[in-house]
């Protein structure tokens, strides 16, 4: 008896693959080869994609998948690379795709004994609440690929902690159903937050925040917006939907983002022995320890004014003077709220 076939090549009543399991196999495919892994090449023989695969060419959703899966797996820190064609440049359908064995390899120094795995999974089940559950799951895909198996079962080891933005998870459903939401999104600048009605195209994650690419409809054009400026629910539009986005759209977002990201400069003078020298400092791409001045690049000027103001008189910003000026209107806010009444402005 032949089961019937939905669309995109999936059997109905099918169990589905755990995404762990996917991960782990997508991460060992793409460690076993020198060369890199052509898209279809992986989504037809890797498993978790495999079994969904039609030949006939109807992958839209199993290539939304594995645009996730790309993100979810450079969060845990492995070196996902993509490998232009040199004969085929800027087509998107000849990129491979691969991981580098040596940059993943766990120094050989670092050692895991079968207490310390079982305290890993002890820590896991204690993290096994709201979003970490998911971070936790993921990370034992990283402990197997590295070939890490202990003692007793672990249920998962998460690297760092990480809380998704509250706005992550109905985002990354209305990209799954393709379906158009409202909210509103408190814009630098603006007294209030404002409604927005958006088609989800892509939920990124760039210098430690996730950020949407989306269709605005208001604005009748496609715009990025921080996730942490979302106000409130996500809510659907009923009986709104769009079509897919365009594919590799995640990656070109975030090579914008990271071209931002190196167009912005910032020089900071930061007292020596502060939390601000030794925070910032990790992150400087030049520094004068004599004067005390470091530079850093930024892609959000609003965000890292924020930053920069909490580490109050241990940093001063020298150049740009807009991010000057917004930390400056940062300060003088806190210190107008912790004014007396009736004192005047200093």
């Amino acid at each position: 008896m032949i089961a019937p076939v939905a669309s995109g090549g999936e059997v109905k009543g099918e169990s589905r693959v755990p995404v762990e399991d996917r991960l782990f196999s997508l991460v060992l495919a793409l460690l076993a080869t020198e060369t890199g892994l052509l898209k279809s090449e992986i989504l037809s023989t890797v498993r978790g994609y495999a079994e969904r695969f039609d030949s006939a060419g109807q992958n839209a959703n199993l290539e939304r998948q594995f645009e996730r899966d790309k993100d979810d797996i450079r969060e845990l820190g492995i070196p996902l690379e993509t490998v232009e064609s040199p004969d085929r440049p800027g087509d998107n359908q000849a990129l491979r795709y691969r991981i580098p064995k040596g940059q993943y390899d766990l120094p050989d120094e670092v050692r895991f004994t079968p207490d310390e795995l079982a305290l890993l999974g002890l820590a896991a089940e204690v993290w096994r609440e709201a979003s970490l559950s998911a971070d936790s799951q993921r990370a034992l895909t990283k402990l197997r690929s590295l070939g890490i198996e202990p003692r007793e079962p672990v249920i998962g080891y998460a690297p760092r902690l990480r809380v998704r933005d509250t706005a992550f998870e109905p985002l990354r459903q209305a990209l799954d159903r393709r379906q158009t939401v409202r909210f509103r999104y408190f814009k630098p600048g603006e007294a209030e937050p404002r409604p927005r009605t958006v088609d989800p195209l892509a939920v990124v994650l760039h210098d430690g925040r996730w950020h949407l690419h989306a269709f605005d409809h208001d604005a009748g054009e496609s715009r990025t917006f921080l996730l942490s400026r979302i106000i409130g629910d996500v809510a659907p539009v009923p009986g709104s939907t769009f079509e897919a986005p365009p594919l590799g759209v995640q990656d070109r977002i975030i090579a914008e983002l990271q071209e931002l990201h190196l167009r912005n400069v910032a020089d900071l003078a930061v007292t020596g022995g502060s939390d601000a020298e030794v925070r910032l400092g990790k992150r400087a791409i030049e520094g004068d320890e004599d004067a005390g001045v470091i530079r850093l690049h930024y892609t959000d000027a609003a965000v890292f004014a924020d930053e920069l103001a909490a580490y109050g008189p241990e940093v001063r910003v020298l150049s740009p003077a807009s991010l000057r000026a917004a930390v400056c209107d940062r300060l003088r806010a806190v210190a107008a709220a912790h004014r007396e009444p009736g004192e005047g402005t200093p």
